[in-house]
């Protein structure tokens, strides 16, 4: 069967991938923000692998498809939102010094695109450089990553199911591999082509050229793909290879001057990823099963949502912006995001029964709309008054 069911050992690389996200914000891990790749692979491999068994069982539903994706991403998002935006209305509002008027107008306007899910087009609409962005403090910059896998799964699940309804007489998985190889190769195609060495933003944050990744692990999903893999040799020493290559890359590269990421090095990077994803659900990996490390990959998406304001804020707050500060904020963002998978994310996925069918729709409708008013609701920031009377 295509794909595969839970395994561990995948709960441990999300682990691996948010680290180094964590790391790299703390500015301790150059090459860190490589972890957002390998969640992009997993993220294909897994939601490829749970459309095939559904295709194979019957047919896919795509609503049913998109209510569950809801249920899992949808409310941990909208209450980070609702709070970090509120939070920096507050501390502006009490005259934290650092909280101006305009990280309150951004974060109003940033937190509306992040709820469409657009937030990375928002930006490149704005000319909003990703590297430079993290200097200046936009709490919602990270939500790109979101906003590209959101679209992905848009876009990808009607693809794939008229593929699989098609006929003829190749089989409906080689076709499924064909139609994602075609996209991986025009995706890494158009970052190599539209890449510009003065600020890689554009090709790093747009769903067009990040797609690559997501598409390679939903062909690593096929169960084509998974035969030719289980067919290489020395699979185990191949498997500890493609762990030290990649993490050997996470601290040789960074985001700016290693051009030849965004030339292929890129794809090259998430194909290792792809294969390294292949053997695991194949066949685990007990170093990644440890208790650490799968804890931090099963708090992995809230733990993502929530690091990067706290990063922002708490050294704003604390009129400091040092190790220890940043140490603090990352365990902070520990805390709240074991908090809010037990209680947010984990009941409403898997026990609430009023966010299924039409009242989760409901609920879902009127969240959302209560949302945008909030957007719209908040006052204005008030201009700072400028004293010209000496001049």
């Amino acid at each position: 069967m295509a794909g595969s069911t839970h395994v561990p050992a995948l709960d441990g690389l999300r682990g691996v991938a948010i680290g180094g996200v964590l790391l790299f914000h703390a500015g301790v891990l150059s090459g860190g923000f490589l972890g957002v790749d390998l969640f992009f692979v997993l993220s294909g491999f897994l939601i490829t692998g749970l459309l095939l068994r559904e295709a194979e069982a019957g047919r896919i539903s795509l609503v049913g498809f998109w209510g569950r994706r809801l249920r899992r991403l949808f409310p941990a998002v909208a209450g980070m939102l609702v709070v970090v935006t509120l939070t920096v209305w507050v501390l502006q509002r009490v005259g934290i010094a650092g909280v101006g008027a305009d990280l309150v107008r951004t974060t109003r306007s940033d937190a509306v695109w992040s709820q469409l899910d657009l937030v990375n087009w928002h930006l490149l609409a704005q000319e909003a450089s990703y590297w430079d962005a993290f200097g200046q403090a936009r709490v919602f910059e990270h939500l790109w990553s979101i906003a590209v896998e959101e679209q992905f799964y848009v876009v990808w699940p009607l693809l794939l199911a008229l593929v699989l309804a098609g006929r003829g007489p190749v089989s409906a998985q080689v076709r499924v591999v064909v139609v994602a190889v075609a996209g991986v190769v025009a995706s890494a195609l158009a970052m190599a082509l539209l890449w510009d060495p003065a600020d890689p933003t554009r090709v790093y944050t747009g769903t067009d050229t990040r797609a690559f990744s997501l598409l390679l692990g939903a062909a690593t999903a096929t169960e084509p793909v998974r035969r030719l893999t289980r067919l290489l040799p020395a699979r185990r020493a191949l498997a500890g290879v493609l762990i030290a290559g990649i993490l050997t890359t996470w601290f040789l590269t960074d985001g700016v001057s290693t051009g030849w990421l965004f030339t292929g090095g890129l794809a090259l990077h998430a194909a290792a990823c792809a294969l390294l994803i292949g053997w695991v659900a194949d066949s685990g990996a007990s170093v990644l099963e440890v208790r650490p490390l799968r804890w931090l990959g099963e708090i992995s998406y809230s733990l993502y949502l929530w690091h990067w304001p706290l990063i922002v804020l708490l050294p704003v707050v604390a009129g400091a912006d040092t190790v220890a500060v940043r140490a603090a904020a990352i365990g902070a963002a520990l805390v709240v995001a074991t908090v809010s998978t037990r209680l947010v994310e984990a009941p409403i996925r898997f026990r609430a029964g009023w966010a299924r069918g039409r009242s989760g729709a409901v609920v879902f409708a009127i969240v959302s709309v209560a949302m945008l008013i909030l957007w719209l609701a908040l006052p204005e920031p008030a201009t700072p008054r400028i004293d010209i009377s000496e001049l």
